[in-house]
């Protein structure tokens, strides 16, 4: 199985980071920053703009790349490489009343970096790629549900 493509944002709006919980049902606690699978054809940032649109109703402005991660499930032979991109909101608000049109994301918050301390996320270095604006790579952690 050929590894999937994602591009992710790490959105800080008033020293809080955007998480989004993508398990549809509910099922899981796991937390992330919003994005998702990439379509041929478009580029990484156009693919982030959709993404994060669709999954908060936000508009963003991609900037530059800040994390490459990897996931693997080895039970499934799941393999995700994810690009993180710094972004900035340009215009629109979290509405609780907004809806995913495909119906992964339930729920979207801001956290703190101290309210991060207390949820279950991936990739782990998150907080310190969020807060300490450096480059980061995470190779291949494993995907717990």
């Amino acid at each position: 199985m050929s590894p999937r493509l994602a591009c992710r944002a790490v959105i800080l709006h008033d020293n809080r980071l955007l998480l989004v919980n993508a398990w549809p049902g509910h099922r899981s606690d796991l937390w992330c920053a919003p994005g998702g699978g990439v379509n041929a054809g478009a580029s990484l940032p156009d693919n982030l703009r959709r993404e994060v649109h669709e999954e908060t109703g936000l508009t963003v402005r991609v900037g530059p790349p800040c994390l490459v991660n990897e996931y693997h499930d080895p039970g499934s032979g799941f393999h995700q490489v994810e690009i993180f991109f710094r972004c900035r909101i340009e215009s629109g608000t979290l509405d609780p009343g907004w809806r995913d049109p495909e119906n992964i994301v339930h729920t979207r918050r801001f956290v703190t970096r101290e309210e991060m301390a207390t949820l279950r996320f991936k990739p782990d270095s998150l907080p310190d790629v969020a807060w300490n604006r450096g480059m980061g790579y995470d190779p291949l952690e494993l995907l717990a549900h």
